[in-house]
């Protein structure tokens, strides 16, 4: 059991210590063992899985029954990975770079594009009260970056295919980077921090290492880490890698299959709503509550690229026709899951702006009044909406989500699993953050919370979970 220690005020709301907010506060040895377990395993996964794709047609199997029936040795399969490059290099920080300009440009698309929210806007506030300012302008920057690789491809300026055609030498470098990057925000959170009192220390360095110390490690004013990687480098690399992926098809195999083609469409109305919605994801887990360590350090610049588009890169090797009728069925499911998720979002931020003092499907909002303490003592007010979409359970968003993700993987037919690790993936991450951010808003709102989940019963799945 994760240690809080808690004291109650006369309201009944929990006072939670400081820079414990319903996070772990202390790092049992099953914490350790598992975060060993991650940063061990997951970076051979995600080479495992890139070696499957890139040289045995997609077979997660096929590697290890050739080793193990004597075909080939563990030294020949190791061989058949690529190399570090010069050229890699020069991509990725040429990549890098670009990114970090169109970080710091004001954004320009506010007020030009009907009912976009970008410019300087305001994050949530941290566990020690403190409210950061945001440049948004992902949206400009996804624009920008897609733009000059369609340009550059249309004119030769570089190959069509440049990103497949150094894709294992980029992993490579990405693995290194990540790895970097979590060592710097480790040394830096301990030597000079942005501010102290949203840092967390659970008595493990190791646990430390992975889950993050500092809350919103920065480079001067505006450079936040934790965005920025959250959202630029990988999330913006998404659309492009796919596109690659669809013009390398075309040039092995002649045309653009229609699966090869749902699969760009589906994934790129993701990454455009994401940046849409780049004001609204500052309130998100993942920047309201994530600390940034190797979890996200690693995960944004390798995980997101290479295992977020397994789809992609397996239809460049194995491609599918799906015809007009599956095709159709994918996309009514892919475009499901996005209503969904955009659609509980929406009520969910409609709820928070009008103080619950709005309509929900027709009625008034029905909602549970909390109140909870942050780290500095200050006692907040909030508000628990239990009508709509989050009354038939506590995360219909991720249901949404998950739609959308067996959306992708439905493009790859059925002859091999590969593709599907998706969909396993999300199930298994989005359980674990119901789980997990459970456990921190029954740390936050106390009695509250538990009023409020006999009420909506359901985490994820109505009837089912």
């Amino acid at each position: 059991m994760v240690e809080r220690k808690r004291s109650t005020d006369p309201s009944g709301a929990p006072t939670v210590s400081q820079g414990q907010w319903g996070r772990t506060g202390k790092a049992t040895s099953w914490h350790v063992a598992q975060v060993l377990l991650i940063i061990t395993t997951t970076p051979i996964m995600v080479v495992y899985f890139f070696l499957c794709l890139d040289q045995y047609g997609g077979s997660l199997s096929q590697p290890a029954l050739d080793w193990t029936s004597g075909k080939e040795s563990l030294w020949d399969i190791i061989g058949k990975l690529p190399k570090l490059s010069c050229s890699a290099v020069w991509i990725a920080g040429f990549w890098l770079a670009l990114q970090v300009l169109l970080w710091n440009l004001p954004d320009f698309l506010t007020g030009v594009i009907p009912g976009y929210k970008g410019g300087y806007q305001m994050g949530a506030v941290s566990p020690a009260g403190v409210v950061l300012p945001y440049n948004i302008n992902g949206l400009q920057a996804w624009l920008i970056s897609n733009s000059l690789f369609v340009a550059g491809a249309y004119y030769n300026w570089f190959s069509p295919t440049i990103v497949f055609d150094n894709f294992g030498s980029l992993l490579w470098v990405a693995i290194i980077f990540g790895n970097s990057l979590a060592v710097f925000v480790y040394i830096k959170a301990h030597t000079f921090p942005n501010n102290r009192a949203d840092c967390k220390f659970t008595g493990s360095r190791l646990y430390d290492f992975m889950m993050g110390i500092e809350f919103n490690p920065r480079i001067g004013r505006y450079f936040d880490l934790k965005l920025f990687f959250n959202g630029r480098p990988g999330i913006v690399a998404w659309t492009v890698i796919n596109l690659s992926f669809a013009l390398k098809q075309r040039q092995l195999h002649g045309h653009v299959t229609d699966s090869m083609l749902v699969v760009n469409l589906l994934q790129a109305v993701y990454v455009v709503d994401f940046f849409w919605n780049e004001n609204w994801y500052l309130h998100t887990i993942d920047i309201a509550h994530e600390h940034f360590g190797w979890m996200l350090a690693f995960g944004d610049p390798v995980w997101l690229p290479y295992m977020y588009t397994l789809q992609g890169h397996f239809l460049v090797h194995n491609p599918v026709e799906l015809g007009a009728v599956q095709s159709l069925a994918i996309l009514a499911l892919g475009t499901l899951g996005y209503y969904m998720f955009r659609a509980v979002n929406h009520q969910k931020d409609r709820f928070r702006r009008t103080n619950g003092k709005c309509k929900v499907w027709g009625r008034p909002a029905r909602f549970i009044s909390a109140s909870y303490t942050t780290a500095n003592g200050e006692v907040r007010s909030s508000k628990l909406l239990t009508s709509g979409w989050w009354g038939i359970s506590r995360h219909m968003n991720y249901t949404g989500d998950l739609l959308g993700s067996l959306a992708y993987c439905l493009c790859c037919g059925r002859s091999h699993l590969l593709p599907y690790f998706y969909i396993i993936y999300m199930v298994t991450l989005l359980t674990h953050r119901c789980l997990r951010d459970e456990e921190r808003c029954r740390a936050k709102y106390g009695r509250h919370w538990d009023k409020y989940t006999a009420i909506v019963k359901y985490r994820l799945v109505p009837a089912i979970f």
